[in-house]
């Protein structure tokens, strides 16, 4: 592949779609591995279909490189670019920091994606009717692969969200899971997730989105986590690898993305994924009830 991806990728944009009533979109797409993983037909299919689609944001939960190396940084990058021009929320992924230069990695591990990307690694952004919060869960000098969160970024989220109107819709974004998907891969779920997801709870937190998995997983917090607030599970839809060959699970060799509906009442989620012979298309659909949607925790 050629190393910037506007070599490659011919930019089809959209204009700005102008938000219902109440309601705004969210297109989700995480795992990208820019590098050998990359399937390009996959990427091209996933542009194509994004210009046809109606979104007013984009969220990118982590993993846009393969190894974190700055040409792979440039060509990510100039991918997003030619997605429709929203507004966007992108954080980093494990491989986006360095794993075999242990001494960058130790030392300036997210310099690459400073540089390329965005110098905020915990970003927040506001639109009407939501707060999104983004969090950088990688852990580069200590849990490469589970990452974490830390308390200050909890602190962070509520810092963002008391600022939010009463019936905004309170999402927050992270790379690495906090439940496991239900099935037989069964993979360990961040470091005191529990703790995270208890604080989350108490926030009024609606929607977490996050990646990690390559394969995604819609469903509800209160599978996991009994909670002291059985009335308040969180909406998780984790997205599987939108553009890379590293598919796991159910999605071997899949690529998917997610388009998300949001209103004051519920959260809407349409399932995308690719076929070689028609591209990306929707394959489900989930809906789920806002039950507090009409209150300010």
């Amino acid at each position: 592949m050629a190393t910037r991806a506007s070599d490659v990728l011919s930019e089809r944009r959209s204009p700005v779609c102008k938000q219902e009533s109440g309601r705004f979109q969210i297109l989700h797409i995480s795992d990208l591995h820019f590098g050998p993983p990359l399937v390009l037909n996959v990427a091209e299919a996933l542009i194509d279909c994004a210009s046809q689609l109606r979104f007013d944001a984009v969220v990118v939960s982590g993993d846009l490189t393969q190894r974190a190396r700055r040409e792979q940084f440039l060509a990510a990058r100039d991918f997003m670019q030619c997605l429709p021009e929203v507004p966007r929320l992108v954080i980093p992924g494990n491989h986006d920091v360095p794993l075999y230069h242990l001494a960058r990695r130790l030392l300036d591990p997210h310099r690459n994606y400073r540089e390329v990307i965005d110098s905020d690694l915990n970003p927040v952004l506001t639109l009407p009717g939501a707060v999104i919060v983004g969090l950088d869960s990688t852990a580069p000098r200590s849990a490469i692969s589970n990452g974490c969160i830390h308390a200050w970024q909890l602190d962070h989220c509520a810092e963002a969200f008391a600022k939010a109107p009463p019936h905004a819709a309170r999402i927050v974004v992270a790379h690495h899971h906090f439940a496991p998907a239900p099935d037989y891969l069964r993979d360990s779920s961040m470091p005191r997730s529990k703790r995270a997801m208890m604080r989350f709870v108490e926030l009024g937190v609606d929607l977490i989105l996050g990646g990690h998995l390559h394969r995604t997983y819609i469903g509800n917090s209160l599978d996991f986590y009994p909670g002291t607030h059985r009335d308040r599970g969180i909406v998780i839809v984790q997205c599987g690898t939108s553009t890379s060959g590293r598919g796991r699970g159910r999605e071997q060799q899949k690529n998917t993305f997610n388009l998300l509906s949001i209103d004051k009442t519920s959260i809407k989620i349409t399932h995308y994924m690719f076929f070689h012979q028609s591209g990306f298309v929707p394959t489900s659909s989930h809906e789920f009830f806002r039950e507090h949607g009409d209150t300010n925790p």
